[in-house]
């Protein structure tokens, strides 16, 4: 089997990347420059992803029009990141249609190299809830694949995560050996983790609840037994 890994730096890319590595014979690593606001960090660590998992090939795509189309936090910089609150709703860290840009880029080199399939570390129901992580997106990105590619082309969506809460997805990155110091969540800072945006409290509520300690630094002292 031969499979894509979309690859961000993040937490769950990572454990999805590990996922990817166990299950196929060879994987291949994409990771997408879109214009956010720890770029530098993401790609920073992508690479020493890249160095810790040997992938046969990566792809760096870069897809900078999406902070020209601004409408998030993370790619437009008159937006601040919001601290998190704890309230409902879509976060403005959305970016708009995001994970559809990643795939179309996937399915086209899946195509090409002979892909059996593409993962991807999105998480439905323990995250900010994003439009483009839900089950339902995936699967409707599948009928476009499925109708858009060459009748041979048989490429399928893999989310292994999904489903899974972010301590679970803690738990199974520690079975895996998975390097989490070579992950990165924070919506803000290039440096050291903010600790207060969405995207780092739910990490370090993961951490907690897997009852483990985050190896990345943050800003705010954190009480790892409470």
């Amino acid at each position: 089997m031969k499979a894509i890994v979309l690859v961000s730096g993040g937490m769950d890319s990572l454990v999805t990347a590990a996922i990817a590595a166990s299950e196929n014979e060879e994987i291949y690593f994409l990771h997408l420059n879109y214009g956010q606001k720890t770029e530098k960090k993401e790609l920073e660590l992508f690479r020493k992803i890249v160095d810790y998992f040997q992938p046969k090939d990566t792809l760096i795509a870069d897809v900078s029009y999406l902070k020209q189309i601004g409408g998030s936090s993370l790619t437009d910089e008159n937006i601040d990141v919001k601290n998190y609150d704890g309230s409902e709703g879509i976060p403005n860290s959305y970016v708009p249609f995001r994970n559809a840009h990643l795939l179309t880029i996937a399915t086209s080199w899946a195509e090409v190299i002979g892909a059996d399939r593409i993962y991807i570390g999105a998480v439905e129901e323990d995250s900010s809830g994003y439009p483009d992580c839900r089950e339902n997106f995936y699967r409707n990105f599948q009928k476009a694949i499925d109708s858009g590619t060459k009748d041979e082309t048989k490429i399928k969506i893999v989310t292994p995560v999904i489903h899974k809460t972010k301590a679970e997805i803690i738990q199974i990155g520690k079975k895996l050996n998975v390097p989490f110091e070579l992950s990165w969540s924070c919506y803000k800072n290039n440096e050291v983790a903010c600790g207060v945006c969405d995207s780092c409290v739910l990490r370090i509520n993961a951490f907690k609840k897997a009852g483990e300690i985050d190896p990345i630094p943050y800003e705010i002292k954190i009480d790892w037994k409470n």
